[in-house]
């Protein structure tokens, strides 16, 4: 309203907005489609600002998360961040956007149950430069069956190594263990030659004894690699395990005390002594794993009866048993380790260091022989395994008695020995013409085919090395049915057991007769074969 000259008159200015009115209807339609592409979008979607909060949010975070809306909006989107991922998540952010491209990267994000999910992120810089676009994929699946694959790819080529290691062991067993036969039966021939008063009986006594404590360490190394016959009989457990404490000493290393408690009295138990011998290293080189520098191990042995002292033991343990207890000083376990020890595959270990089978293989052994194993452990302070054995009422022979109470039976029968060690052969060939048997001796399968042809006399029995060249020792002996219709089968081998399984002596009621053995052993082994029935 303006006066001029006395009189009043309106004045108006008019513009056109016309265009505005269709930009901002563009924009609110805009909105709209925004909100209703936010509220579809099966991933999550967001608009941040670079100064680490969320602006809006869109998709599946309520479903993926559990988050609300707003609680994801009230703080800085960094706290819903797995701690070891901002740092990387941060780099790539600011490398990407900085240079004004589109950053992808992964990440994890905490739901409100308190676990995490992994997160695949496409994100942009909006043009103010002061907000970013981003759109994330929840991967959480994806990357745990990756992960699983990666475990179960790792897994094989530790199982492929151990087998090649089981190879190793089984090799290098029937190799010595033919030697070790060739030393043990020569110094038996040379010991009853010599009046046990001279020094010299003396000495092949000790080189004897070594030899068969280096058998006994063949089986060691055989049931390490977990291919060692099993042959449950009864034992005094203190001498099995006194036997062990020098392997295990090795093992172990110096720094670590290794205590050897045994009971006095203790209970015979049935059990093969090979497997017990594997389950008390197993345990004690578990134990070594968790002991940092210097530590100790005890190994104690006593009698049981109705266990109250365990009350996770006393519902299992009734009767009288023979407990075998392995304590360490070691780190310890959580209740969430121990929960899964004894699982095939399970280890705290960094792949290569372990198989996980260790503890599992033990779980095995003491349940095949009826047993109870049970564990306590604390972090810090260390772990104590108590193994429970059924009490057997049977007499235990001294050690070493087996072979020498045999006593030496003579026969008079035509026998085929096949051996390809020629050290072997001529042993065995020797020993047995001593004990009254008529020998023919083959170097390899073919020269026994020929001489069971050539030879105008009864044979009846044959003896043969399982594994050699040409054929196995089953094929050989299924070969001389066509030639030798009744002649007995006598099978003997250094390899372990998976090995003669694979050349087909599976039946146990064939005669088999283990490389190295003594001259008393083979003449009673031929002897009681050819008695059998």
């Amino acid at each position: 309203l303006v006066e001029i000259d006395g009189q009043r008159f309106y004045q108006a200015f008019h513009q056109d907005i016309t265009e505005r009115r269709r930009i901002e209807a563009e924009l609110e339609t805009g909105k709209r489609e925004l909100e209703l592409f936010f509220g579809l979008v099966p991933d999550l979607v967001c608009i941040a600002s670079v100064d680490g909060f969320f602006l809006k949010l869109g998709g599946a975070w309520k479903q993926t998360l559990g988050f609300t809306n707003a609680e994801l909006l009230a703080q800085p989107f960094e706290s819903f961040m797995h701690p070891e991922d901002i740092a990387a998540t941060r780099e790539e952010v600011l490398t990407q956007l900085g240079g004004g491209s589109t950053a992808k990267f992964v990440n994890r994000y905490r739901t409100k149950a308190g676990d995490y999910r992994w997160l695949e992120w496409t994100a942009s810089p909006a043009v103010n430069g002061a907000t970013l676009y981003a759109a994330a994929r929840d991967i959480t699946d994806r990357k745990r069956a990756e992960e699983e694959k990666a475990v179960l790819e790792a897994r094989s080529r530790q199982a492929q190594k151990m087998e090649s290691v089981g190879l190793l062991a089984g090799g290098v067993a029937h190799d010595f263990n033919n030697m070790l036969a060739v030393i043990l039966g020569h110094t038996e021939v040379a010991m009853e030659g010599i009046d046990s008063a001279q020094q010299l009986h003396a000495s092949l006594d000790e080189i004897h004894k070594a030899a068969t404590r280096s058998a006994n360490l063949t089986r060691q190394l055989l049931a390490f690699a977990r291919k060692e016959t099993i042959t449950p009989k009864v034992i005094d457990l203190n001498e099995t395990m006194a036997g062990t404490l020098s392997m295990i000493r090795r093992l172990v290393g110096e720094n670590v005390h290794v205590a050897w408690q045994p009971h006095a009295d203790l209970w015979p138990v049935q059990i093969d002594a090979s497997q017990m011998e594997q389950v008390l290293i197993n345990l004690c080189v578990n134990a070594r794993a968790a002991i940092a520098g210097v530590g100790s191990i005890t190994i104690a042995t006593d009698n049981a009866v109705d266990d109250a002292d365990w009350s996770d033991v006393a519902n299992e343990v009734r009767g009288d048993y023979v407990r075998l207890t392995v304590s360490d000083t070691g780190c310890g376990m959580s209740g969430e380790t121990l929960s899964h020890i004894f699982e095939p595959f399970f280890t705290t270990k960094a792949v290569g260091e372990g198989t996980g089978m260790g503890l599992a293989s033990v779980f095995g052994a003491v349940k095949q022989n009826r047993g109870v194993i049970q564990v306590r452990s604390v972090l810090g302070t260390g772990t104590t395994f108590r193994i429970y054995l059924p009490r057997h009422t049977a007499t235990v022979a001294p050690s070493g008695t087996d072979v020498e109470m045999v006593p030496t039976l003579r026969g008079h029968e035509t026998l085929l020995l096949v051996e390809d060690e020629p050290g072997v052969l001529m042993l065995a060939k020797k020993a047995l013409e001593r004990s009254g048997y008529t020998v023919l001796a083959a170097g390899t399968p073919s020269e026994a085919i020929r001489l069971a042809t050539e030879y105008g006399g009864h044979i009846h029995l044959l003896m043969t090395d399982v594994v050699m060249p040409e054929m196995n020792g089953l094929a050989l002996a299924t070969r001389l049915d066509a030639i030798r219709p009744h002649i007995k089968r006598l099978f003997t081998s250094g390899y372990p057991a998976d090995v003669i399984a694979d050349h087909g002596v599976v039946d146990h009621s064939a005669a088999f007769i283990s490389k190295p053995f003594s001259i008393k052993a083979l003449v009673a082994k031929v002897r009681e074969t050819l008695d059998r029935d």
